[in-house]
C-alpha cells in the first residue's frame, strides 16, 4: 500500500516534562531508584520505562514510608501543604514544577489575598482533581472554585469581584469562550491569561497539520487531559482522525491507499513513541 508518513514537528513533550524526565533519568543513572510523587507524565508507556530504571510512583498517603528519602515533585507542580508534609518527615525534594506552573502559582496566591480583601473570588479553569490544578487550589487555601466547563460558571458569585485563571494546558479557544460568557454575567471580572505560549502555538500549528494530512494518528496516554483537547481539536478539522496509545492499537482498516497519514501526539508523548509508531506503520505498510 501506498502511503506517506510525516511526524508533527510542534508534538512531543513540552519543555517542563522534558526537564522533570532529564532530572528524573539523571538522578537515576547514579542512585538506582527514585520516588515521584504521581507518574511524571500522563503516559503509560512513558511511565514503564522510567520504572524499570528504579522510577517508584507513591502519593500523599505513602510520605510517612519515605521519611529522610528523595521525592520528585513533577512538572505539574504541588500545593504548598505538600511541601509542608515533605518537611516535617525530613524528605528532601527534587522539585521539577514547571516554570510556567510556578509562576502562575504565585500570581493565583497573590490574587487570592486581593479578593480576601474585598470578598470576591478566585475562578480557575480546568480539570477537577487534576495535579496542576490541586496545586493552583492550594494557593487560595482551598477557596477558589473550579469549572472545567460552561455549565459550571453557574457555581461562581458575579455579585462579587472575580479574577479568573486557567489551567495552563487548556484549550485557548474554550477559555476564551468562557472568559467572555464571564465578563457578560459580572461587572467585575479579570481574566488573567495563562495558558502556556507553547501549548496555545500548538493548538494553531496542529489545526494546520491535521488539515494537510488525509489520515491523523494521533498517540497519548488516555489519562492526559491535554491529549483529550488536543485529539478533539484534530478530530473537528479531520473526521479521520485515531486515537491510540501505541502503534501496535493500529487498525489497517482506517488506513487508504494514497493516504498521507500525520502521526501526532501531546504535550505528554515522547518523541520516541512517534518515531516508533512511524518505523511500525513503514514496516508494515511496504
Amino acid at each position: 500500500m501506498k502511503v506517506t508518513l510525516e511526524i508533527d514537528s510542534s508534538s512531543g513533550f513540552c519543555p517542563g516534562v522534558v526537564r522533570a524526565v532529564r532530572q528524573a533519568e539523571e538522578y537515576l543513572a547514579l542512585h538506582g531508584s527514585l520516588n515521584s510523587l504521581g507518574p511524571i507524565v500522563h503516559n503509560s508507556l512513558e511511565i514503564d520505562r522510567l520504572k524499570a530504571k528504579g522510577l517508584r510512583i507513591v502519593d500523599l498517603d505513602s510520605l510517612d514510608n519515605i521519611s529522610g528519602g528523595m521525592l520528585l515533585i513533577r512538572a505539574h507542580g504541588e500545593p504548598p501543604s505538600t511541601y509542608a508534609a515533605a518537611a516535617a518527615r525530613g524528605i528532601t525534594l527534587i522539585d521539577c514544577t514547571c516554570p510556567v506552573v510556578l509562576r502562575l502559582q504565585k500570581e493565583v496566591r497573590k490574587a487570592f489575598f486581593r479578593m480576601e480583601n474585598v470578598g470576591g473570588t478566585v475562578v480557575i479553569f480546568g480539570k477537577h482533581g487534576h495535579a496542576e490544578v490541586n496545586g493552583l487550589v492550594g494557593q487560595t487555601e482551598g477557596d477558589a472554585v473550579v469549572i472545567a466547563n460552561a455549565d459550571d460558571i453557574s457555581r461562581v458569585d458575579f455579585s462579587k469581584p472575580i479574577e479568573l485563571f486557567s489551567q495552563t494546558t487548556k484549550d485557548p479557544v474554550e477559555y476564551e469562550m468562557l472568559a467572555d460568557i464571564m465578563r457578560s454575567r459580572g461587572k467585575d471580572v479579570t481574566v488573567h491569561d495563562t495558558i502556556c505560549a507553547q501549548v496555545s502555538t500548538r493548538h494553531e500549528s496542529l489545526v494546520n497539520f491535521a488539515r494537510n494530512h488525509s489520515m491523523i494518528l494521533f498517540i497519548s496516554g488516555r489519562q492526559s487531559s491535554n491529549g483529550k483537547v488536543l485529539f478533539e481539536l484534530c478530530k473537528s478539522v479531520n473526521p479521520r482522525s485515531w486515537w491510540i496509545e501505541e502503534a501496535s492499537q493500529v487498525d489497517l482498516a482506517w488506513i487508504h491507499e494514497g493516504d498521507s497519514i500525520g502521526i501526532c501526539g501531546a504535550t505528554s508523548t515522547p518523541s520516541w513513541q512517534l518515531e516508533e509508531a512511524m518505523a511500525t506503520l513503514s514496516s508494515i505498510l511496504k
